[in-house]
């Protein structure tokens, strides 16, 4: 028992000591002697003597060729049988069967470790090895294959787990669907590879999705102004006036935020809702006046902006204009104002 109570407090140490985790930190897993599992943590503590590794598997891997073919061993399968999709058709041990479900303490299967150390060859053999079951499973972050792959820009590896009709809907710990990793690192192959395979409706609900943020995918893709991602949501018909969940503002909201004037053409040119309001009833030309940003200002107008749409606080976009003569120059004068408020119309 003592022992025990000893072990126990030696690991709540290890826990506190560790600072690395998620896509940063993924641990190689080896088989020893007997055929057990046994982290790469371990590992340095037998060797070095120290409790705490500073290293990221990520940068550093210590997952080899050599350790991942020890743990495939003789479940290789032929091209003939590339096509199955449970496990029980093929023939390996109970223990590989062991090996190829195990998860390391960060949540991680054997799949996992392969796509984040780029073992791509050795990838394709497991996801023809798991169970379909277990190409969904999420790690303590909530990454399921698909993110990790997505996020290495392994598109194959996307193709293939879309292929064996992996979830695009499954959310990490930030909420984002691997759609939204694809969106925010500008990733198009595998964005694409996404967008290809599903159907109408998945799509549409995928697209619809807000990660905690309340960010959809149109949403992520514009704030990084990956103009190209947009434009492939466009051809698949996704709703370009969708609101984020914190104050309400559409993707040209953003864009005209950001400056980005190629934005704001493409969405206008695709049929944005040039008036459409946040929660605080601003449209995006009081957002381009309160910016001092007369010629996206002028990219509104010209596609129709309502001028005298007020906000809560009772603010057209001209009262924001603050003395900017090329924004006031946008405005017709056919109406009186005092001191910046229409008092009558003509």
């Amino acid at each position: 028992m003592a022992r025990s109570g000893a072990e126990k407090e030696r690991k709540l140490e290890l826990d506190e000591t560790r600072i690395d985790s998620g896509i940063d930190s993924y641990k190689s897993i080896s088989r020893d002697q007997y055929g057990s599992l046994e982290t790469s943590d371990e590992k340095d503590k037998a060797v070095c003597g120290t409790d705490e590794r500073l290293d990221s598997a990520y940068v550093s891997s210590s997952l080899t060729t050599e350790s991942l073919e020890d743990l495939i061993g003789n479940c290789r399968i032929s091209d003939s049988e590339r096509n199955a999709v449970n496990a029980t058709q093929c023939e390996y041990t109970e223990e590989e069967v062991s090996l190829l479900t195990t998860l390391t303490e960060d949540g991680d299967t054997i799949l996992h470790l392969a796509i984040i150390h780029e073992e791509q060859g050795f990838a394709q053999q497991l996801m023809d090895l798991f169970p379909h079951e277990l190409l969904d499973i999420q790690n303590n972050l909530y990454q399921t294959p698909l993110h990790l792959a997505t996020y290495l820009n392994q598109s194959s590896i996307v193709k293939e787990l879309l292929a064996k009709g992996v979830s695009l809907e499954l959310q990490d710990q930030e909420g984002n669907t691997p759609l939204h990793v694809a969106c925010e690192h500008g990733l198009y192959d595998c964005a694409n590879e996404m967008v290809g395979v599903a159907s109408s409706n998945k799509l549409a609900h995928v697209l619809e999705t807000q990660n905690w943020r309340g960010l959809t995918c149109l949403h992520v893709a514009t704030l990084h102004k990956h103009h190209r991602i947009m434009r492939l949501f466009m051809k698949k018909g996704v709703d370009l006036n969708v609101q984020e969940g914190t104050s309400g503002k559409s993707a040209l909201h953003m864009a005209v935020e950001l400056h980005d004037v190629d934005a704001v053409t493409l969405l206008l040119n695709k049929g944005a809702n040039v008036d459409a309001t946040m929660f605080n009833g601003c449209t995006a030309l009081h957002l381009a006046v309160g910016r001092q940003d007369a010629s996206i200002a002028n990219l509104l107008c010209q596609a129709g902006a309502d001028k005298m749409i007020r906000n809560l606080e009772d603010e057209t976009a001209l009262d924001l204009a603050d003395g900017n003569d090329d924004i006031l120059a946008l405005f017709p004068f056919d109406d009186i104002q005092i001191m910046g408020r229409t008092v009558m119309n003509f």
